[in-house]
Protein backbone atom coordinates (compact mmCIF):
# COMPACT_ATOMS: atom_id res chain seq x y z
CA UNK A 1 0.00 0.00 0.00
CA UNK A 2 1.75 3.48 -0.56
CA UNK A 3 1.15 5.97 1.78
CA UNK A 4 -1.00 9.26 1.73
CA UNK A 5 2.55 11.01 1.37
CA UNK A 6 3.57 9.11 -1.67
CA UNK A 7 0.48 9.96 -3.19
CA UNK A 8 0.63 13.73 -2.29
CA UNK A 9 4.18 13.55 -3.88
CA UNK A 10 3.51 11.95 -7.17
CA UNK A 11 0.68 13.86 -7.24
CA UNK A 12 3.00 17.44 -7.13
CA UNK A 13 5.27 15.46 -9.43
CA UNK A 14 2.42 15.57 -12.30
CA UNK A 15 1.39 19.10 -11.72
CA UNK A 16 4.81 20.20 -12.06
CA UNK A 17 5.72 18.13 -14.71
CA UNK A 18 5.09 21.02 -16.97
CA UNK A 19 7.23 23.54 -15.96
CA UNK A 20 10.09 20.75 -15.43
CA UNK A 21 9.77 19.98 -19.28
CA UNK A 22 8.68 23.71 -20.62
CA UNK A 23 12.49 24.46 -21.68
CA UNK A 24 12.71 21.64 -23.79
CA UNK A 25 13.01 22.70 -27.37
CA UNK A 26 10.08 21.86 -29.92
CA UNK A 27 10.43 18.32 -32.03
CA UNK A 28 9.13 17.77 -35.36
CA UNK A 29 9.63 14.07 -36.22
CA UNK A 30 12.69 13.63 -34.10
CA UNK A 31 14.19 17.20 -35.43
CA UNK A 32 14.38 20.21 -33.85
CA UNK A 33 11.47 22.11 -34.51
CA UNK A 34 13.95 25.19 -35.49
CA UNK A 35 15.92 23.36 -37.96
CA UNK A 36 12.34 22.36 -40.01
CA UNK A 37 12.25 26.34 -41.02
CA UNK A 38 12.01 24.72 -44.93
CA UNK A 39 9.05 22.64 -44.66
CA UNK A 40 6.20 25.75 -44.29
CA UNK A 41 7.82 26.77 -48.09
CA UNK A 42 6.79 23.46 -49.35
CA UNK A 43 3.32 24.75 -49.27
CA UNK A 44 4.39 27.95 -50.99
CA UNK A 45 6.67 26.48 -53.73
CA UNK A 46 6.11 22.69 -54.05
CA UNK A 47 8.87 21.76 -55.94
CA UNK A 48 11.71 19.16 -56.11
CA UNK A 49 14.57 21.64 -55.32
CA UNK A 50 12.75 22.75 -52.12
CA UNK A 51 12.20 19.50 -50.63
CA UNK A 52 15.95 18.60 -51.61
CA UNK A 53 16.98 21.88 -49.54
CA UNK A 54 14.68 21.08 -46.48
CA UNK A 55 15.63 17.45 -46.32
CA UNK A 56 19.61 18.42 -46.55
CA UNK A 57 19.06 21.31 -44.03
CA UNK A 58 17.20 18.67 -41.38
CA UNK A 59 19.92 16.32 -42.12
CA UNK A 60 22.86 18.52 -41.56
CA UNK A 61 21.32 20.09 -38.45
CA UNK A 62 20.44 16.70 -37.08
CA UNK A 63 23.70 15.58 -37.39
CA UNK A 64 25.27 18.77 -35.71
CA UNK A 65 22.87 17.95 -32.84
CA UNK A 66 24.48 14.15 -32.39
CA UNK A 67 27.37 16.56 -31.75
CA UNK A 68 26.21 18.20 -28.98
CA UNK A 69 25.08 21.51 -31.04
CA UNK A 70 22.00 23.28 -30.77
CA UNK A 71 20.38 24.94 -33.94
CA UNK A 72 21.44 28.25 -32.41
CA UNK A 73 25.21 27.32 -31.21
CA UNK A 74 25.09 25.37 -35.17
CA UNK A 75 24.22 29.01 -36.73
CA UNK A 76 26.62 30.68 -34.80
CA UNK A 77 29.87 28.14 -35.70
CA UNK A 78 28.61 28.85 -39.28
CA UNK A 79 28.76 32.76 -38.92
CA UNK A 80 31.66 32.54 -37.34
CA UNK A 81 33.14 30.02 -40.24
CA UNK A 82 31.90 32.25 -42.82
CA UNK A 83 33.72 35.48 -41.43
CA UNK A 84 37.01 33.47 -40.89
CA UNK A 85 36.67 32.17 -44.50
CA UNK A 86 36.23 35.48 -46.28
CA UNK A 87 37.84 37.69 -44.23
CA UNK A 88 40.50 35.57 -43.07
CA UNK A 89 40.43 36.57 -39.62
CA UNK A 90 38.84 34.93 -36.25
CA UNK A 91 36.85 37.74 -33.83
CA UNK A 92 38.22 37.98 -30.74
CA UNK A 93 36.13 37.57 -27.10
CA UNK A 94 37.13 41.25 -26.68
CA UNK A 95 38.43 44.59 -28.99
CA UNK A 96 41.41 46.36 -28.40
CA UNK A 97 39.49 48.93 -25.91
CA UNK A 98 38.56 46.22 -23.54
CA UNK A 99 41.55 44.49 -23.36
CA UNK A 100 44.10 45.34 -20.11
CA UNK A 101 46.85 47.69 -20.66
CA UNK A 102 49.84 47.53 -18.12
CA UNK A 103 51.18 50.95 -16.57
CA UNK A 104 53.65 52.02 -14.40
CA UNK A 105 53.07 53.84 -11.56
CA UNK A 106 56.62 54.27 -11.20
Amino acid sequence: MTTQAQQIQEMEEQLNWHWRNSMKPARFFNFDGRAAWPLPLLLIYPRTSTIVIAVINMIIFRMLEKRGLTFPAALRVVRTSLVAFFFDEIRPGLNGVHHRKFKDFG
